[in-house]
């Protein structure tokens, strides 16, 4: 796989992420889950710009972005904080996934970019309630 077919990849995973987010951010409350609220919105504002960036690297690398699909599966009923936080906590344990897949094909900038990126999204694993894990995104090797 070239680096830009793992940028390619891996703004396509940013295209999910968002529709994801945009509907975990549906179905919470400011009033009522506050803190669950701030935590999607928050999540939703890191994977804009990380997919903005990717966009752009995308274009750097000599290639024409991929589009968003019209629709995701967002999988399973979101209709509770709980079922929310769980499906905002397994989006970032696969764009950790994804991201590192993106560091073991490239190298430099892009690189310690992804690294930077699947760190933040290891650690919102927490912020989402989630249990520290030794190799996030790698569990095979636990």
């Amino acid at each position: 796989m070239s680096v830009l077919d793992a940028l390619q990849s891996t703004l396509a995973d940013e295209h999910g992420a968002l529709y994801a987010y945009g509907v975990l951010g549906a179905r919470t409350s400011q009033s009522a889950t506050p803190a669950l609220y701030d935590a999607v919105t928050a999540g939703y504002r890191r994977h804009r710009a990380r997919r903005d960036q990717l966009r752009a690297m995308v274009e750097d690398a000599g290639g024409q972005p991929v589009s968003a699909a019209a629709a995701y599966d967002v999988g399973g009923p979101l209709l509770t904080g709980p079922q929310v936080q769980a499906a905002a906590l397994a989006l970032e344990a696969d764009s950790v996934a994804v991201l590192l897949a993106l560091v073991a094909q490239s190298t430099s900038d892009v690189r310690e970019w992804a690294l930077t990126e699947a760190t933040w999204s290891a650690a919102w694993q927490l912020e989402l309630g989630g249990a520290a894990q030794t190799w996030p995104g790698a569990p095979e090797l636990d």
